[in-house]
């Protein structure tokens, strides 16, 4: 029997109804939520995703600015754009597209932004209130994550979730918002000598490794819910999840596609974070 599809652009759609709602009602009251997106250099995929930022601001009635800076900007006028938006008061949430140049140090430029104003989840005082169980601005796409499960109607608490990946934008941050959600969590990774034993013990499984379809329908529990963070360009141009969808979707429990599963929650989460922020720096939360 086929597994049921998470469909994370009706989910994506469905939250972004409600943010446009409380949008309109903030926007008649005189305040409108404000993000500003930064862009160093002409790549071409981090180009498509501000082009999307900025389309999902307009949409749901967000101020939005766009700033696109050459490759050869140096860090301290980078540094200089980022204490200006920290102090700028319409503008609630601050993303500096990654990659950066590489002349360029990342962390300098996540640790310059505002904690209450980093809608990315990045900077390190928001990493540590995640860790810690605090209220923190989360990272988008572990948070888009959690709420793909939770809309499937699965309970997570008590699950024994399994996560294959521990980077520090998807692997690590889901890992430990599962935790919170009250599963029992495994991280798998490179140097993990058995890792179907473990993935097949799973009743969650989150797999982030980006390698395409990677996991097949040996490493899976049947029934499991899975949720495949994988974005990979195949040789005939084509995406591909890290999860071989169509040998796993015959054994699984619910499961995301690619594309059109997580892919559409991060933009979305990323638009929640920057209502979220903006409330608070109202104080409207």
């Amino acid at each position: 029997m086929t597994a049921p599809i998470i469909n994370g652009k009706q989910i994506s759609e469905d939250i972004r109804k409600d943010l446009r709602a409380e949008v309109e009602q903030l926007v008649k009251q005189g305040f409108t939520p404000g993000l500003a997106v930064v862009l160093v250099g002409e790549d071409p995929a981090s180009q498509v995703y501000v082009r999307n930022k900025e389309k999902a601001c307009h949409e749901l009635g967000y101020y939005s600015e766009v700033h696109r800076l050459p490759a050869d900007t140096s860090q301290a006028d980078l540094l200089a754009l980022v204490d200006k938006l920290n102090h700028q008061a319409n503008i609630h949430g601050i993303l500096v597209q990654l990659p950066l140049p590489k002349h360029i140090d990342e962390k300098a430029v996540i640790d310059a932004i505002s904690p209450e104003k980093d809608v990315d989840g990045f900077h390190p005082i928001n990493v540590g209130n995640l860790m810690i169980g605090d209220d923190s601005l989360l990272p988008c796409t572990p948070a888009g994550v959690i709420e793909l499960i939770k809309r499937t109607g699965v309970e997570i608490a008590g699950k024994h979730a399994v996560v294959i990946g521990r980077s520090n934008i998807v692997g690590k941050p889901v890992s430990l918002l599962l935790q919170r959600e009250n599963a029992t969590v495994t991280m798998c990774h490179s140097r993990t000598a058995n890792m179907k034993e473990l993935t097949r013990l799973a009743d969650i499984l989150v797999v982030a490794i980006g390698r395409a379809n990677f996991v097949d329908a040996s490493y899976v529990k049947p029934g499991a819910v899975v949720i495949d963070v994988g974005m990979n360009r195949l040789d005939n141009g084509k995406l591909a999840g890290d999860v071989d969808f169509e040998s796993v979707k015959e054994i699984s429990g619910p499961i995301t596609p690619v594309p059109g599963g997580v892919g559409p929650m991060t933009i979305t989460m990323l638009m929640q974070n920057t209502l979220i922020a903006a409330k608070r720096l109202q104080g409207l939360a």
